[in-house]
């Protein structure tokens, strides 16, 4: 009788939603139990859940992506109503919990894995940002916004993989420019302050489009790139290689090479190779190529100017010593 009871109050919240009050989606978070503590369960189609959780989830995982925290599993009590990601049109939004919402819009795109969106109106994370239709615009996390175009593609794509060029990018002065470029990938054309003009024959205004270009492109796929270095033009070719850091990863171009740290440059990860190395999970980086670093900028910044190899010097329990990665 209870099920039944709430089937036909979503029924009608369902039938009222749209008219430009929220209060449906309040509801319909409320009902699906879709905010639980730091995660987020959230019914979506094919009787399953989006989960954006900082923890693994303890179920049976249908796939995930690791970098936004994102896993898709079984919907076993079927929720009635699922959510649907609007990729319709741009419309009116709202930032949604369990017991309220505020009206706002996005202020900052996401730039790829590293630099989540922005929203105006604020509540605690995490939250929905859904249309007054119900339909999902967004995720709110304690790092920031992950837009819909991330969640379509988590959601239709499997296995999860993201493309690399070998570059970081970000807005400056209405210019796409690279901010640090991966010694570790071949004959990498890309350097620091290099501006991005076009990729794949269409121009390139904002860094955010350029990433979701880069990242949702095919592994192994060919890509023609136009920038400008020190006011000359140069025409670029490169191929897509895996991604292996960023979002809930270290991203210091070390990933690649099997080593993953956390903020403070402790070894939290890594792989069998480097067994050989003598190196240890929570070992600490100090310096690279004989500079001091402190956190992932500082690291990206000194590795990328050496292409043949990075000397490490790490510290175990007071003892130092060095490892030449290639």
């Amino acid at each position: 009788m209870f099920r039944l009871f709430l089937v036909i109050q979503l029924f009608f919240a369902n039938i009222f939603a749209c008219q430009g009050c929220y209060t449906s989606c309040v509801k319909k978070i409320r009902d699906s139990k879709t905010i639980q503590k730091k995660s987020l369960f959230i019914p979506v189609k094919h009787h399953n859940i989006l989960v954006y959780s900082p923890e693994r989830p303890k179920s049976k995982i249908l796939k995930e992506d690791p970098f936004l925290s994102l896993y898709l599993i079984k919907d076993y009590r079927k929720f009635p109503y699922p959510f649907e990601v609007n990729m319709r049109s741009k419309t009116a939004s709202a930032v949604v919990n369990e017991k309220r919402a505020k009206k706002g819009k996005i202020i900052k795109n996401q730039v790829g894995l590293n630099t989540l969106g922005v929203y105006t109106a604020k509540l605690s994370s995490p939250a929905l940002i859904t249309t007054s239709c119900c339909f999902l615009e967004a995720i709110v996390t304690n790092r920031g916004v992950i837009q819909k175009e991330y969640i379509q593609r988590f959601l239709s794509h499997a296995p999860v993989t993201y493309g690399d060029i070998g570059i970081r990018v970000k807005n400056k002065k209405g210019l796409v420019v690279v901010s640090a470029s991966d010694p570790y990938i071949k004959e990498n054309p890309f350097k620091k302050g290099d501006c991005i003009v076009a990729f794949d024959g269409r121009e390139v205004h904002a860094a955010s489009v350029f990433m979701r270009a880069v990242l949702f492109s095919k592994i192994g796929s060919l890509h023609s790139v136009k920038i400008k270095r020190h006011g000359e033009l140069l025409h670029v070719k490169v191929i897509t290689h895996k991604r292996y850091g960023g979002g809930a990863f270290s991203d210091t171009f070390l990933e690649q090479k099997g080593i993953y740290f956390d903020k403070k440059l402790h070894i939290v990860k890594l792989s069998k190779q480097f067994k050989n190395y003598g190196l240890l999970l929570g070992d600490e980086l100090l310096q690279v190529n004989g500079k001091t670093v402190k956190n992932e900028e500082e690291l990206r910044e000194y590795v990328e100017g050496f292409k043949d190899f990075s000397l490490l010097l790490f510290e175990r329990r007071n003892f130092q010593f060095f490892v030449k990665i290639k």
